[in-house]
């Protein structure tokens, strides 16, 4: 397995063991939010990053290592909404929730794979703190495609940019470790 791969595997790891002892916790609680409730989650864990990098000040004490692997979760939430529109209980089996997480987990590790390839590691010579503009770009994004009711004329969807912010965070978290 190349190092890329192991990196992104441990990183999806650490997040899935939160999804699930939070989902033993809570349930499926997230279920009652909308998409768009959901972007704006991400936008308010992207913005505090975005703080702390700036300020080099964290009051609430959660490091920016937890707010990306919040980042992760909720973009696999919000994929499991916009894409899972058949599921109506609010409530899912936890089994359900993680293999639906695990589900998307992997349609996003195959993502990487290819645009890894196709842009030679790029991400590897980025900062941190371009992965978190290119996050809240994406999420700008997301916002405006939400606002036109998820019509676009030429651009990806709004899954595809769930996909790339999932992708975006695991790589910061992967410069994080180092």
């Amino acid at each position: 397995m190349s190092q890329t791969s192991l990196e992104y595997t441990n990183i999806i790891n650490v997040c899935r063991e939160i999804f699930t002892k939070k989902t033993k916790d809570y349930g499926t609680a997230w279920r009652i939010l909308r998409p768009s409730s959901l972007t704006d989650q991400i936008f308010i864990k992207a913005q505090r990053i975005r703080t702390i990098q700036e300020t080099g000040e964290n009051r609430v004490g959660e490091s920016v290592f937890d707010e990306f692997v919040a980042i992760v979760n909720y973009c696999i939430m919000a994929l499991i909404q916009v894409r899972e529109s058949d599921l109506n209980d609010l409530e899912l089996d936890k089994d359900l929730a993680i293999s639906l997480y695990e589900k998307y987990a992997t349609e996003a590790y195959e993502l990487m794979l290819k645009k890894n390839h196709d842009y030679g590691e790029a991400w590897r010579d980025m900062r941190v703190s371009s992965l978190t503009d290119l996050i809240l770009m994406k999420i700008l994004r997301v916002k405006q495609i939400e606002d036109n009711n998820g019509t676009t004329l030429i651009s990806e969807g709004i899954d595809a940019n769930y996909f790339d912010m999932l992708n975006y965070s695991v790589f910061a978290m992967i410069h994080l470790k180092k």
